[in-house]
Protein backbone atom coordinates (compact mmCIF):
# COMPACT_ATOMS: atom_id res chain seq x y z
CA UNK A 1 0.00 0.00 0.00
CA UNK A 2 1.02 3.48 -0.47
CA UNK A 3 2.46 5.08 2.05
CA UNK A 4 0.67 7.18 4.69
CA UNK A 5 1.85 9.58 7.52
CA UNK A 6 0.19 10.81 10.30
CA UNK A 7 1.52 13.84 12.46
CA UNK A 8 1.01 13.53 16.74
CA UNK A 9 1.47 16.54 18.44
CA UNK A 10 2.17 15.85 21.85
CA UNK A 11 3.46 18.33 24.40
CA UNK A 12 4.66 17.17 28.00
CA UNK A 13 5.84 19.54 30.81
CA UNK A 14 9.31 19.90 30.47
CA UNK A 15 8.82 19.82 26.22
CA UNK A 16 6.69 19.23 23.62
CA UNK A 17 7.52 17.34 20.03
CA UNK A 18 5.86 17.04 16.89
CA UNK A 19 5.77 13.17 15.18
CA UNK A 20 5.84 11.63 12.21
CA UNK A 21 4.10 8.12 12.31
CA UNK A 22 4.79 6.14 8.71
CA UNK A 23 2.05 3.88 8.34
CA UNK A 24 1.89 1.19 6.41
CA UNK A 25 -0.63 -1.19 7.05
CA UNK A 26 0.67 -3.25 9.82
CA UNK A 27 3.00 -1.05 12.10
CA UNK A 28 3.74 2.15 12.75
CA UNK A 29 7.19 3.37 12.65
CA UNK A 30 7.93 6.80 14.85
CA UNK A 31 9.97 9.73 13.97
CA UNK A 32 10.56 12.75 15.29
CA UNK A 33 10.90 16.02 13.36
CA UNK A 34 10.56 18.97 16.08
CA UNK A 35 11.32 19.15 19.45
CA UNK A 36 11.29 21.76 21.87
CA UNK A 37 10.87 23.34 25.48
CA UNK A 38 8.25 23.50 27.93
CA UNK A 39 7.85 24.72 31.41
CA UNK A 40 5.71 27.28 33.65
CA UNK A 41 6.82 30.82 33.50
CA UNK A 42 6.69 33.21 36.56
CA UNK A 43 5.23 36.26 36.53
CA UNK A 44 3.86 38.45 38.67
CA UNK A 45 4.05 36.00 41.45
CA UNK A 46 1.89 32.90 39.15
CA UNK A 47 3.05 30.48 36.90
CA UNK A 48 1.14 30.17 33.86
CA UNK A 49 2.45 28.11 30.26
CA UNK A 50 3.13 30.58 27.37
CA UNK A 51 0.49 28.68 25.18
CA UNK A 52 1.57 31.34 22.28
CA UNK A 53 5.14 30.50 22.18
CA UNK A 54 4.24 26.24 22.09
CA UNK A 55 1.60 27.39 19.59
CA UNK A 56 4.31 29.03 17.15
CA UNK A 57 6.70 25.64 17.33
CA UNK A 58 4.05 23.36 16.55
CA UNK A 59 3.42 25.67 13.35
CA UNK A 60 7.60 24.86 13.28
CA UNK A 61 6.77 21.35 13.52
CA UNK A 62 4.03 21.11 10.84
CA UNK A 63 6.07 23.19 8.35
CA UNK A 64 8.58 20.75 8.52
CA UNK A 65 6.63 17.99 8.38
CA UNK A 66 5.10 19.47 5.18
CA UNK A 67 8.37 20.13 3.50
CA UNK A 68 9.77 16.57 4.35
CA UNK A 69 6.38 14.56 3.64
CA UNK A 70 4.19 16.74 1.24
CA UNK A 71 0.83 14.92 0.26
CA UNK A 72 1.43 11.47 2.39
CA UNK A 73 0.20 13.45 5.72
CA UNK A 74 -3.44 12.82 6.29
CA UNK A 75 -3.88 14.04 9.39
CA UNK A 76 -3.02 15.73 12.61
CA UNK A 77 -3.78 14.93 16.47
CA UNK A 78 -2.70 16.97 19.62
CA UNK A 79 -2.32 15.10 23.37
CA UNK A 80 -1.43 17.31 26.25
CA UNK A 81 -1.40 17.19 30.23
CA UNK A 82 -4.76 17.12 31.83
CA UNK A 83 -6.37 19.78 34.52
CA UNK A 84 -4.67 23.42 32.86
CA UNK A 85 -7.33 25.44 30.65
CA UNK A 86 -7.56 28.51 28.18
CA UNK A 87 -10.62 30.79 27.91
CA UNK A 88 -11.44 32.80 24.62
CA UNK A 89 -13.96 35.72 24.47
CA UNK A 90 -16.73 35.41 22.54
CA UNK A 91 -15.03 36.75 19.36
CA UNK A 92 -11.81 34.68 19.41
CA UNK A 93 -9.61 36.24 22.15
CA UNK A 94 -7.12 34.53 24.47
CA UNK A 95 -8.27 35.83 28.08
CA UNK A 96 -4.79 35.66 29.42
CA UNK A 97 -1.91 33.15 29.87
CA UNK A 98 -2.95 29.50 31.17
CA UNK A 99 -2.14 29.34 34.77
CA UNK A 100 0.25 25.83 35.62
CA UNK A 101 -1.63 23.24 37.94
CA UNK A 102 1.52 24.20 40.10
CA UNK A 103 0.73 27.65 40.53
CA UNK A 104 -0.12 28.40 44.47
CA UNK A 105 -3.53 30.25 43.90
CA UNK A 106 -5.13 27.24 44.22
CA UNK A 107 -3.73 26.26 47.72
CA UNK A 108 -6.57 25.66 50.61
CA UNK A 109 -9.99 26.37 48.11
CA UNK A 110 -10.95 23.20 48.29
CA UNK A 111 -12.41 23.55 52.00
CA UNK A 112 -14.25 26.44 51.09
CA UNK A 113 -15.63 24.45 47.88
CA UNK A 114 -16.70 21.92 50.21
CA UNK A 115 -18.79 24.55 52.18
CA UNK A 116 -20.59 25.28 49.07
CA UNK A 117 -20.83 21.60 47.90
CA UNK A 118 -19.34 18.52 49.82
CA UNK A 119 -16.96 16.33 49.04
CA UNK A 120 -19.40 13.39 48.56
CA UNK A 121 -21.23 14.88 46.06
CA UNK A 122 -18.90 15.86 44.18
CA UNK A 123 -17.29 13.24 43.64
CA UNK A 124 -20.52 11.24 43.24
CA UNK A 125 -21.03 13.55 40.42
CA UNK A 126 -17.56 13.67 38.71
CA UNK A 127 -15.59 10.62 40.00
CA UNK A 128 -12.46 12.29 40.16
CA UNK A 129 -10.12 12.52 42.58
CA UNK A 130 -9.52 15.49 45.09
CA UNK A 131 -6.10 17.42 44.16
CA UNK A 132 -5.66 20.92 44.59
CA UNK A 133 -4.40 21.07 41.12
CA UNK A 134 -7.93 19.81 39.11
CA UNK A 135 -9.81 22.00 37.22
CA UNK A 136 -12.56 22.95 39.24
CA UNK A 137 -10.41 24.26 42.36
CA UNK A 138 -9.00 26.07 39.47
CA UNK A 139 -11.97 27.91 38.49
CA UNK A 140 -12.89 28.53 41.96
CA UNK A 141 -9.77 29.89 42.19
CA UNK A 142 -9.90 32.25 39.66
CA UNK A 143 -13.32 33.37 40.66
CA UNK A 144 -11.81 34.21 44.26
CA UNK A 145 -9.06 36.68 42.02
CA UNK A 146 -9.72 36.72 38.53
CA UNK A 147 -13.51 37.59 38.65
CA UNK A 148 -13.20 39.77 35.88
CA UNK A 149 -12.14 37.44 33.16
CA UNK A 150 -15.00 34.63 34.19
CA UNK A 151 -17.50 37.31 33.52
CA UNK A 152 -16.37 37.47 29.93
CA UNK A 153 -15.20 33.96 28.89
CA UNK A 154 -17.19 32.35 26.65
CA UNK A 155 -15.26 29.11 26.07
CA UNK A 156 -13.66 26.96 27.96
CA UNK A 157 -11.06 24.45 26.66
CA UNK A 158 -8.41 22.48 27.86
CA UNK A 159 -5.03 23.00 26.74
CA UNK A 160 -4.85 20.59 23.92
CA UNK A 161 -8.54 21.61 23.10
CA UNK A 162 -7.21 25.11 23.06
CA UNK A 163 -4.84 23.94 20.11
CA UNK A 164 -7.48 22.12 18.16
CA UNK A 165 -9.26 25.18 18.13
CA UNK A 166 -5.59 27.05 17.10
CA UNK A 167 -5.43 24.14 14.10
CA UNK A 168 -8.93 24.47 12.96
CA UNK A 169 -11.39 26.66 14.40
CA UNK A 170 -13.26 24.20 16.58
CA UNK A 171 -14.52 24.63 19.96
CA UNK A 172 -15.28 21.34 21.28
CA UNK A 173 -13.69 19.58 24.72
CA UNK A 174 -12.51 15.93 23.52
CA UNK A 175 -13.83 13.21 25.95
CA UNK A 176 -10.69 12.06 28.13
CA UNK A 177 -9.07 15.51 28.91
CA UNK A 178 -12.69 16.62 29.97
CA UNK A 179 -12.63 14.38 32.11
CA UNK A 180 -9.83 15.22 34.06
CA UNK A 181 -11.79 18.93 34.60
CA UNK A 182 -13.44 17.46 37.52
CA UNK A 183 -16.77 19.17 35.58
CA UNK A 184 -17.93 16.38 33.90
CA UNK A 185 -20.48 13.82 35.09
CA UNK A 186 -19.12 10.34 35.30
CA UNK A 187 -22.95 8.93 34.48
CA UNK A 188 -23.87 11.29 31.86
CA UNK A 189 -20.59 12.25 30.52
CA UNK A 190 -22.16 15.80 30.17
CA UNK A 191 -21.03 18.72 31.90
CA UNK A 192 -21.39 18.73 35.22
CA UNK A 193 -23.96 22.16 35.31
CA UNK A 194 -26.19 21.47 38.27
CA UNK A 195 -22.85 20.88 40.38
CA UNK A 196 -21.12 23.87 38.52
CA UNK A 197 -23.92 26.62 39.42
CA UNK A 198 -23.89 25.51 42.89
CA UNK A 199 -20.54 26.69 43.21
CA UNK A 200 -21.28 29.54 41.67
CA UNK A 201 -19.18 29.10 38.77
CA UNK A 202 -20.75 30.18 34.87
CA UNK A 203 -21.48 27.23 33.11
CA UNK A 204 -22.17 29.25 29.63
CA UNK A 205 -18.36 28.79 28.52
CA UNK A 206 -18.29 24.89 28.59
CA UNK A 207 -18.73 23.78 24.99
CA UNK A 208 -19.72 20.11 23.53
CA UNK A 209 -17.97 17.06 24.57
CA UNK A 210 -16.46 14.63 21.87
CA UNK A 211 -15.42 10.79 21.77
CA UNK A 212 -11.98 10.25 21.26
CA UNK A 213 -11.15 9.84 17.58
CA UNK A 214 -13.53 12.62 16.29
CA UNK A 215 -13.12 14.08 13.20
CA UNK A 216 -12.48 18.35 13.56
CA UNK A 217 -12.56 18.72 10.00
CA UNK A 218 -9.42 20.55 7.55
CA UNK A 219 -6.71 22.99 9.12
CA UNK A 220 -7.57 26.59 8.81
CA UNK A 221 -6.85 28.07 5.73
CA UNK A 222 -3.80 30.05 7.30
CA UNK A 223 -2.64 27.18 9.33
CA UNK A 224 -2.39 25.21 6.03
CA UNK A 225 -0.72 27.92 3.84
CA UNK A 226 2.12 28.69 6.57
CA UNK A 227 2.51 25.06 6.85
CA UNK A 228 2.28 23.47 3.51
CA UNK A 229 -0.25 20.76 4.70
CA UNK A 230 -3.35 21.75 2.76
CA UNK A 231 -5.07 18.57 2.48
CA UNK A 232 -4.71 17.99 6.18
CA UNK A 233 -7.38 17.03 8.48
CA UNK A 234 -7.14 17.06 12.27
CA UNK A 235 -8.51 14.42 14.50
CA UNK A 236 -9.02 14.92 18.37
CA UNK A 237 -7.24 11.21 19.55
CA UNK A 238 -7.27 10.49 23.31
CA UNK A 239 -6.22 14.16 24.48
CA UNK A 240 -5.05 13.52 27.42
CA UNK A 241 -1.80 12.32 27.35
CA UNK A 242 -2.52 9.41 29.68
CA UNK A 243 -5.44 7.97 27.94
CA UNK A 244 -3.10 7.96 24.12
CA UNK A 245 -0.50 6.24 26.19
CA UNK A 246 -2.99 3.49 27.94
CA UNK A 247 -4.26 3.39 23.85
CA UNK A 248 -0.76 2.08 23.11
CA UNK A 249 -0.02 -0.12 25.62
CA UNK A 250 0.61 -3.59 24.00
CA UNK A 251 -1.85 -5.79 26.26
CA UNK A 252 -3.60 -8.70 25.03
CA UNK A 253 -6.56 -10.52 26.17
CA UNK A 254 -5.98 -13.54 26.88
CA UNK A 255 -8.62 -15.33 29.05
CA UNK A 256 -9.02 -14.49 32.19
CA UNK A 257 -5.27 -12.28 32.60
CA UNK A 258 -5.89 -9.00 33.74
CA UNK A 259 -3.30 -6.25 33.58
CA UNK A 260 -2.95 -3.13 35.36
CA UNK A 261 -0.53 -0.05 33.60
CA UNK A 262 1.52 2.86 34.62
CA UNK A 263 1.77 5.37 32.30
CA UNK A 264 5.28 6.80 33.89
CA UNK A 265 6.53 10.62 33.34
CA UNK A 266 6.25 13.27 35.39
CA UNK A 267 3.59 11.93 37.38
CA UNK A 268 3.08 8.17 37.55
CA UNK A 269 -0.86 7.28 36.26
CA UNK A 270 -1.87 3.93 37.48
CA UNK A 271 -5.04 2.29 36.86
CA UNK A 272 -6.81 -0.47 35.15
CA UNK A 273 -9.57 -0.08 32.04
CA UNK A 274 -13.08 -0.31 33.20
CA UNK A 275 -16.34 -0.37 31.31
CA UNK A 276 -17.94 2.33 34.31
CA UNK A 277 -16.71 4.13 36.60
CA UNK A 278 -16.49 3.12 39.93
CA UNK A 279 -18.15 5.86 42.04
CA UNK A 280 -18.29 3.96 45.25
CA UNK A 281 -17.79 5.67 48.99
CA UNK A 282 -14.07 3.46 48.99
CA UNK A 283 -12.89 4.82 45.28
CA UNK A 284 -13.93 8.18 47.23
CA UNK A 285 -11.82 7.48 50.50
CA UNK A 286 -8.95 6.07 48.85
CA UNK A 287 -9.28 9.03 46.39
CA UNK A 288 -8.58 7.30 43.33
CA UNK A 289 -10.40 9.35 39.93
CA UNK A 290 -12.17 8.21 36.97
CA UNK A 291 -10.96 9.65 33.52
CA UNK A 292 -12.28 8.82 30.36
CA UNK A 293 -10.83 6.25 27.36
CA UNK A 294 -11.03 5.10 24.28
CA UNK A 295 -14.39 2.97 23.15
CA UNK A 296 -16.83 4.74 26.41
CA UNK A 297 -14.65 2.66 28.80
CA UNK A 298 -13.09 4.71 32.21
CA UNK A 299 -9.85 4.50 33.43
CA UNK A 300 -10.10 3.78 37.48
CA UNK A 301 -6.32 4.85 38.42
CA UNK A 302 -4.25 7.23 40.86
CA UNK A 303 -1.99 9.71 40.22
CA UNK A 304 1.18 9.53 41.80
CA UNK A 305 3.93 12.19 42.19
CA UNK A 306 6.42 10.09 39.49
CA UNK A 307 9.68 11.25 38.02
CA UNK A 308 9.19 15.03 39.09
CA UNK A 309 10.95 14.18 42.62
CA UNK A 310 13.72 13.30 39.89
CA UNK A 311 13.73 15.77 37.73
CA UNK A 312 13.87 18.17 40.46
CA UNK A 313 16.64 16.62 42.16
CA UNK A 314 18.37 16.94 39.14
CA UNK A 315 17.86 19.98 38.57
CA UNK A 316 18.84 21.26 42.28
CA UNK A 317 22.19 19.14 41.79
CA UNK A 318 22.85 20.73 38.71
CA UNK A 319 22.32 24.04 40.53
CA UNK A 320 24.90 23.02 42.82
CA UNK A 321 27.48 22.55 40.09
CA UNK A 322 27.24 18.62 39.84
CA UNK A 323 25.51 17.41 36.38
CA UNK A 324 23.85 14.59 36.00
CA UNK A 325 22.22 12.52 33.01
CA UNK A 326 19.68 10.58 34.58
CA UNK A 327 21.20 7.34 33.55
CA UNK A 328 23.89 8.48 35.90
CA UNK A 329 22.07 9.12 38.87
CA UNK A 330 20.25 5.63 38.42
CA UNK A 331 23.56 4.16 38.44
CA UNK A 332 24.64 5.51 41.55
CA UNK A 333 21.49 4.30 43.14
CA UNK A 334 22.05 0.81 42.35
CA UNK A 335 25.18 1.43 44.09
CA UNK A 336 23.78 2.50 47.44
CA UNK A 337 22.52 1.15 50.22
CA UNK A 338 18.44 -0.23 50.08
CA UNK A 339 15.49 1.09 52.18
CA UNK A 340 17.67 3.27 54.10
CA UNK A 341 15.62 6.29 53.35
CA UNK A 342 11.53 6.31 52.11
CA UNK A 343 9.52 9.38 51.93
CA UNK A 344 5.77 9.02 50.04
CA UNK A 345 5.46 10.39 46.66
CA UNK A 346 2.70 12.87 47.47
CA UNK A 347 3.28 14.29 50.34
CA UNK A 348 2.34 17.77 49.53
CA UNK A 349 6.10 18.97 50.52
CA UNK A 350 6.85 17.75 46.90
CA UNK A 351 4.40 19.35 45.17
CA UNK A 352 6.50 22.18 44.03
CA UNK A 353 9.10 22.79 46.69
CA UNK A 354 12.29 25.26 45.65
CA UNK A 355 15.13 22.71 46.45
CA UNK A 356 14.04 18.93 46.00
CA UNK A 357 16.77 17.14 47.72
CA UNK A 358 16.03 19.54 50.94
CA UNK A 359 12.57 18.73 51.15
CA UNK A 360 13.51 15.29 51.10
CA UNK A 361 16.09 15.24 54.00
CA UNK A 362 13.54 17.51 55.94
CA UNK A 363 10.76 14.69 55.70
CA UNK A 364 13.58 11.71 56.35
CA UNK A 365 14.63 14.01 59.51
CA UNK A 366 11.22 14.56 60.65
CA UNK A 367 10.01 10.69 59.82
CA UNK A 368 12.86 9.68 62.22
CA UNK A 369 14.70 8.37 59.37
CA UNK A 370 18.67 9.06 58.21
CA UNK A 371 18.59 11.59 55.76
CA UNK A 372 20.31 10.86 52.36
CA UNK A 373 23.64 12.38 51.57
CA UNK A 374 24.63 11.87 48.56
CA UNK A 375 22.87 11.82 44.73
CA UNK A 376 22.89 8.27 44.78
CA UNK A 377 21.24 7.85 48.04
CA UNK A 378 18.39 10.59 47.13
CA UNK A 379 17.69 8.57 43.72
CA UNK A 380 17.68 5.57 45.55
CA UNK A 381 15.27 6.66 47.83
CA UNK A 382 13.18 8.02 45.20
CA UNK A 383 13.01 5.23 43.10
CA UNK A 384 12.33 2.55 46.15
CA UNK A 385 9.31 5.11 47.64
CA UNK A 386 8.04 5.22 44.14
CA UNK A 387 7.77 1.18 43.72
CA UNK A 388 6.58 0.85 46.84
CA UNK A 389 3.68 3.29 46.32
CA UNK A 390 3.01 1.40 43.50
CA UNK A 391 2.27 -1.75 45.34
CA UNK A 392 0.16 -0.25 47.62
CA UNK A 393 -2.03 1.60 44.78
CA UNK A 394 -1.82 -1.47 43.24
CA UNK A 395 -3.93 -3.43 46.16
CA UNK A 396 -6.56 -0.53 46.36
CA UNK A 397 -7.20 -1.31 42.61
CA UNK A 398 -7.01 -5.19 42.93
CA UNK A 399 -9.94 -4.05 46.22
CA UNK A 400 -11.71 -1.91 44.12
CA UNK A 401 -12.28 -3.84 40.89
CA UNK A 402 -12.59 -7.41 42.49
CA UNK A 403 -10.01 -8.58 40.23
CA UNK A 404 -6.20 -9.75 40.81
CA UNK A 405 -3.66 -7.74 38.53
CA UNK A 406 -1.18 -10.68 36.86
CA UNK A 407 0.39 -8.11 34.74
CA UNK A 408 1.64 -4.71 34.80
CA UNK A 409 2.42 -2.71 31.86
CA UNK A 410 5.11 0.27 32.84
CA UNK A 411 4.56 2.69 29.40
CA UNK A 412 6.09 6.08 28.73
CA UNK A 413 9.88 7.74 29.46
CA UNK A 414 9.90 5.71 32.83
CA UNK A 415 9.71 2.37 31.29
CA UNK A 416 13.16 2.65 30.00
CA UNK A 417 14.21 3.45 34.02
CA UNK A 418 15.06 -0.78 34.21
CA UNK A 419 16.11 -0.30 38.05
CA UNK A 420 12.20 1.38 38.57
CA UNK A 421 10.76 -1.28 36.46
CA UNK A 422 12.73 -4.25 39.03
CA UNK A 423 12.16 -2.38 42.15
CA UNK A 424 8.17 -1.99 41.23
CA UNK A 425 8.32 -5.95 40.20
CA UNK A 426 9.97 -6.95 43.56
CA UNK A 427 7.40 -4.22 45.76
CA UNK A 428 4.12 -5.61 43.89
CA UNK A 429 5.56 -9.08 43.21
CA UNK A 430 3.85 -9.20 39.76
CA UNK A 431 5.43 -9.55 36.28
CA UNK A 432 6.70 -6.16 34.41
CA UNK A 433 6.30 -5.16 31.41
CA UNK A 434 8.00 -1.90 30.09
CA UNK A 435 7.39 -0.44 27.01
CA UNK A 436 7.31 1.31 24.53
CA UNK A 437 8.46 4.57 25.46
CA UNK A 438 6.56 6.61 23.17
CA UNK A 439 2.64 4.91 23.90
CA UNK A 440 0.92 8.42 24.18
CA UNK A 441 2.31 8.98 21.02
CA UNK A 442 1.94 5.83 19.53
CA UNK A 443 -1.74 5.65 21.09
CA UNK A 444 -2.45 9.45 19.24
CA UNK A 445 -1.10 8.16 15.65
CA UNK A 446 -2.94 4.47 15.77
CA UNK A 447 -6.15 6.89 16.77
CA UNK A 448 -6.11 8.68 14.06
CA UNK A 449 -5.40 5.78 11.63
CA UNK A 450 -8.20 4.46 13.33
CA UNK A 451 -9.97 7.80 12.53
CA UNK A 452 -9.75 7.39 8.66
CA UNK A 453 -10.60 3.57 8.57
CA UNK A 454 -7.02 1.92 8.40
CA UNK A 455 -7.59 0.22 11.82
CA UNK A 456 -10.94 -1.61 13.80
CA UNK A 457 -11.28 -2.44 17.26
CA UNK A 458 -8.94 -1.77 19.97
CA UNK A 459 -7.47 -5.11 20.52
CA UNK A 460 -6.45 -4.37 16.71
CA UNK A 461 -4.97 -0.97 17.32
CA UNK A 462 -3.18 -3.10 20.21
CA UNK A 463 -2.13 -5.61 18.16
CA UNK A 464 -0.36 -3.26 16.12
CA UNK A 465 1.72 -1.44 19.06
CA UNK A 466 2.77 -5.19 19.62
CA UNK A 467 4.11 -5.44 15.98
CA UNK A 468 5.65 -2.12 16.02
CA UNK A 469 7.67 -1.79 19.64
CA UNK A 470 9.86 -4.03 21.98
CA UNK A 471 8.52 -4.52 25.41
CA UNK A 472 11.46 -5.72 28.23
CA UNK A 473 10.08 -8.14 30.75
CA UNK A 474 10.88 -8.15 34.61
CA UNK A 475 9.87 -10.76 36.92
CA UNK A 476 10.32 -10.66 40.71
CA UNK A 477 13.29 -11.89 42.15
CA UNK A 478 12.26 -14.40 45.14
CA UNK A 479 15.22 -13.16 47.14
CA UNK A 480 13.94 -10.00 47.16
CA UNK A 481 10.37 -10.59 49.12
CA UNK A 482 11.42 -10.58 52.58
CA UNK A 483 13.18 -7.24 52.42
CA UNK A 484 10.20 -5.27 50.49
CA UNK A 485 7.69 -6.35 52.93
CA UNK A 486 9.81 -5.22 55.60
CA UNK A 487 10.12 -2.16 53.63
CA UNK A 488 6.59 -1.61 52.79
CA UNK A 489 5.19 -1.88 56.52
CA UNK A 490 7.48 1.44 57.18
CA UNK A 491 6.36 2.92 54.25
CA UNK A 492 2.95 2.24 55.52
CA UNK A 493 3.54 4.13 58.31
CA UNK A 494 4.17 7.73 56.35
CA UNK A 495 2.29 10.03 56.57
Amino acid sequence: MTRQIFLAVDLGAESGRVMAGHWEGQSMAIEEVHRFSNGPIEIAGTHRWDVLRLWNEIQKGLALSGKKFGDAIRSVGVDAWGVDYALLSKSGELLGMPYCYRDSRTRGVMNRMFDRVPRDEIFAETGVQFMEINTLPQLWAANERNPEILAVADCFLTIPDFVNWCLAGVRVCEFTNATTTQCLNAQTRGWATGMIEKLGLPTRMFPEVVPPGTKLGRLRDEVAGMTGLANTSVVAPATHDTGSAVVGVPAEATGTTKWAYISSGTWSLMGLEAQQANLSRRAMELNVTNEGGVDGCYRLLKNITGMWLLQQCRKAFEDRGSRFEYGDLVALAEKSESFRSLINPDAPAFLNPPDMPEAIRQFCLKTGQPAPESAGAFARCVLESLALKYAMVLGWLEELSGDRVEVIHIVGGGSRNDLLNQFTANACQRTVLAGPVEATTMGNLLMQARAVGEIGSLAELRRVVRQSAPVKRFEPEARSIASWSDAMERFRSLP
